[in-house]
């Protein structure tokens, strides 16, 4: 399978890289993709795709939400402040050990809480807007 590893200003904008991972996985993990970010996409319509990292689609408000990377056993979804967001339905399942980050590993036959999924879309935004907030005040 080739990989994407086109930047913005060589191949379009960081969604139409996103719809293009997308389509070139054409697996479970396609759709994974697509389903979490259309998922983002509800809580936070005005959320701004980036591509990072030689190939990363990344979500970002007021600083990086989640990132998707996707490996041939999962889509991880790591989650830049993770560490400092409550997850009561215990979604997080990787990158347990640092103090920062936290991550989702989603497999192949893994259904997605979605409303638990949203819950910490809206508290990373809050995390991020609330941040933001304090840096322009000062």
């Amino acid at each position: 399978m080739k990989k994407t590893t086109a930047t913005p200003s060589s191949s379009g904008s960081a969604s139409t890289l996103i719809d293009g991972r997308i389509k070139e996985l054409g697996d479970w993990r396609g759709r994974t993709l697509a389903h979490v970010r259309a998922l983002i996409k509800q809580v936070d319509p005005g959320v701004v795709e980036t591509w990072k990292w030689r190939g990363v689609p990344v979500w970002e408000h007021d600083g990086i939400l989640c990132t998707g990377e996707t490996y041939k056993a999962a889509v991880k979804l790591t989650f830049a402040q993770g560490a400092a967001l409550d997850d009561p339905a215990k979604l997080f399942n990787a990158s347990l050990e640092g103090n920062i980050r936290r991550a989702i590993d989603i497999h192949e036959d893994d259904k997605i809480d979605e409303k638990a999924f949203k819950v910490l879309i809206e508290a990373a935004v809050a995390l991020n807007t609330s941040k933001s907030k304090k840096a322009r005040s000062r």
